[in-house]
């Protein structure tokens, strides 16, 4: 059953990476700058690494438990949710381009980052389904220093930007 959800989890994660890209392309060429470049590889490899010790740590016959994976399936529901609020200009990089307003719908009428939020929740909570509690301490604590790292950036970019009212079409998570 490990196998299954890590599968799944890395299905998502490559789906993730390919919607990113072809955004990010699409924003770059349509004149967005991307901020804050060189801490990504460090999150592209926290993933890596997350899902790497799981199938090495995690027996393929670990029980699962109920809890974390139903609370796994509605981060996947919040994700779609952030996802769909940003449509065209979702990216998991920082990109930005002045003239367009930050997002104001969705889960963003709530909270500032809620991608960061699914993306926190999501580390800490698949190592739980099968009770790798080492796991999910020591992934949370690495992506809770970058994340502050990240979040700092992308505010700072934010509140360098020209602001313009919001509309109900998205922009990035870091070109709100």
């Amino acid at each position: 059953m490990s196998l299954l959800v890590l599968a799944l989890v890395i299905v998502e994660r490559l789906g993730e990476l390919w919607l990113a890209r072809r955004n990010t392309a699409r924003l770059l060429a349509a004149g967005a700058v991307e901020v804050g470049a060189a801490h990504y590889p460090l999150f592209v490899l926290l993933h890596v690494a997350w899902i790497t010790s799981m199938a090495l740590a995690i027996p393929t016959e670990a029980p699962v438990e109920t809890a974390p994976l139903v609370l796994f399936g509605l981060l996947l529901a919040a994700r779609v949710w952030v996802m769909a609020s940003l449509g065209r200009f979702w990216t998991t990089r920082i990109i930005t381009r002045a003239a367009l307003p930050l997002v104001r719908r969705g889960p963003y009428r709530f909270l500032r980052h809620p991608n960061y939020l699914v993306a926190a929740g999501e580390i800490a909570v698949v190592p739980l389904v099968f009770g790798a509690w080492d796991i999910a301490v020591a992934f949370s604590a690495a992506n809770g220093a970058l994340l502050a790292h990240r979040i700092r950036v992308e505010d700072e970019t934010l509140a360098g930007r020209a602001r313009l009212p919001p509309i109900s079409r998205g922009t990035t998570a870091a070109a709100r």
